[in-house]
């Protein structure tokens, strides 16, 4: 279906090679329901498709960003062994993590309440921006139940593991001053506004050179290079690839200029 009739879900392009994803079913705090998460995986596989892409935003509609898992749903087999459960919820996982297959970055838009898996998909993306009204935690334990959606290694990569600790042990809620302070987020931004200001950024990085935007994506991954020599290695390939281009004399030939780069991907 094409990616306007996705259902709960909305794909915009609100600035020049910006895609903005909406999950949208405000009156359920945009729960990761079964329909949700059909419409993501479509979405995120034509995103990664789309040559032109240059950055992704994922936000809310309503109050809520995302109020994590159906919670029905989890608890609706009461009788399932732990081997029919562990089938059913490895393709959730992977659905909505998919995010982190886009070469692109990724910013997380958390305008409101991001709880549980509904802040470890911003957790998978590459920026995360709050409002400053928004809540976040993951209340698993709360529920009875262990983390999910990879929370155990994206916590600690994110907010490093004293805190990953406290958050994911206490399950404990934070607000979005202590979850700037914590490192969950990299800005707080008020409420009024907020969306625009965040899609301001994301054309920034859109207007950057796409090839060298991509390989800093790669060479970022998983907390970066394991260590300084292998952070040079990588670099001393990667970096004389972007000198090769034809966007890094554009890039010179603007600053020479005192202009705007129009970069092109080659």
């Amino acid at each position: 279906m094409p990616l306007h009739d996705l259902e709960l879900l909305r794909v915009e392009r609100p600035r020049p090679g910006v895609a903005l994803i909406t999950l949208d079913d405000p009156a359920r705090r945009n729960v990761m329901s079964d329909e949700m998460t059909a419409s993501w995986t479509r979405a995120i596989a034509d995103l990664a498709a789309d040559v032109d892409l240059r950055c992704v935003v994922v936000t809310g509609a309503g109050t809520a960003f995302c109020s994590g898992g159906d919670i029905g749903w989890i608890a609706s087999e009461p009788d399932a062994t732990v081997d029919q459960l562990r089938n059913r919820m490895l393709p959730f996982y992977r659905a909505w993590l998919s995010i982190r297959d886009l070469e692109i970055p990724t910013i997380a838009a958390i305008n409101g309440h991001a709880i549980g898996a509904g802040l470890c998909m911003p957790l998978a993306c590459d920026i995360r921006y709050s409002a400053a009204g928004a809540k976040l935690g993951a209340p698993f334990v709360k529920l009875g139940m262990h983390p999910g959606m990879a929370a155990t290694h994206l916590f600690p990569d994110v907010v490093g593991e004293a805190a990953a600790r406290d958050l994911l042990l206490t399950g404990r809620i934070v607000d979005a001053e202590e979850a700037l302070r914590l490192g969950l987020v990299s800005r707080v931004i008020a409420d009024e506004g907020f969306l625009d200001e965040v899609l301001d950024t994301a054309e920034t990085v859109a207007a950057t050179a796409p090839l060298a935007s991509r390989y800093t994506k790669v060479a970022l991954a998983g907390a970066g290079h394991p260590d300084i020599e292998a952070a040079l290695q990588w670099e001393a390939l990667a970096q004389p690839a972007t000198l090769a281009t034809a966007d890094l004399q554009e890039g010179i030939r603007a600053a020479k200029e005192k202009r705007t780069p129009h970069f092109t991907g080659r």
